[in-house]
């Protein structure tokens, strides 16, 4: 009988994580966005109390000196065509942006984008519990500041005056979350990827704070809110394992496996 090798057999692949239902995730993300709208009604007609916080934070800031939004903004007013793009890109940026990073997630890494998911739900759950017992004016609107108001007197503004506004709660400055969530996305992006260039991300929550705090729609106190409410739902929601590729183990050279001239010879005539 002749001799043969047999090749040693690759290890099946560990299944790829479940995608989550696709109309279970739309609604689940359309109850987040009404709970979201219905909490901005709930906070309407605290205009006093949240002039009064507006004031408190102003001085508490001083007291702890932190750099005045102040000199942010002097950097985008030199020019209207730089603060017109900042006044774009916090209107147009925030919502987009974090959709297209879900949908991303969805379709390429499922398990990332269901832990994804959980921790922008607990921040946006908290942060609404803050801006119902804790309602914030803008720095754009106290004028303590002496800052400009820039996305009224610039362009584009997505936010009509306060007592006409039923669709936005203006009064809902603490924490940010077009800053915590910017730095989700990129906490998320940097995670399910393995690029080299994936760090560039930062860059988005970046530019986002930039804009912010430069068109006087947040504190800084607002975004060190917002990065605290991330780092704590980052640390009670556990990131998923990535998945990985379980390979065949390795195996011998192939001059170790192939039998010399010698032995093949001997075994041709093994069986006569």
């Amino acid at each position: 009988m002749n001799a043969r090798t047999e090749p040693a057999e690759a290890e099946t692949e560990p299944d790829a994580p479940a995608r989550p239902p696709l109309v279970r995730e739309l609604l689940l993300v359309a109850g987040l966005f009404l709970v979201y709208k219905f909490g901005r009604q709930l906070a309407t007609g605290h205009t006093a109390e949240a002039f009064g916080n507006a004031r408190h934070v102003w001085h508490l800031e001083r007291w702890l000196h932190l750099p005045g939004e102040g000199a942010v903004q002097s950097l985008l007013l030199h020019g209207d065509a730089l603060v017109h793009v900042a006044n774009t890109y916090y209107a147009t940026v925030h919502f987009p942006a974090t959709a297209g990073f879900l949908v991303w997630l969805y379709l390429r890494r499922p398990a990332q984008y269901v832990w994804s998911r959980r921790v922008l739900a607990a921040v946006t759950g908290a942060a609404l519990v803050l801006h119902l017992t804790f309602p914030l004016a803008p720095p754009r609107m106290l004028g303590a500041t002496g800052l400009v108001d820039t996305a009224r007197v610039y362009g584009p503004s997505v936010y009509g005056p306060p007592r006409a506004d039923t669709l936005s709660n203006q009064f809902a400055a603490m924490p940010s979350l077009h800053f915590g969530w910017a730095l989700m996305v990129a906490v998320g992006l940097i995670a399910a990827t393995r690029s080299r260039w994936r760090w560039l991300w930062l860059l988005h929550p970046l530019l986002t704070l930039l804009v912010i705090v430069g068109t006087a729609n947040h504190y800084w106190l607002d975004v060190l809110v917002a990065s605290a409410l991330l780092g704590l739902a980052l640390a009670l929601i556990r990131m998923p394992r990535r998945a990985r590729t379980t390979a065949a183990p390795p195996g011998p050279p192939r001059w170790a496996r192939e039998p010399r001239p010698a032995e093949r010879r001997g075994l041709v005539g093994a069986g006569r």
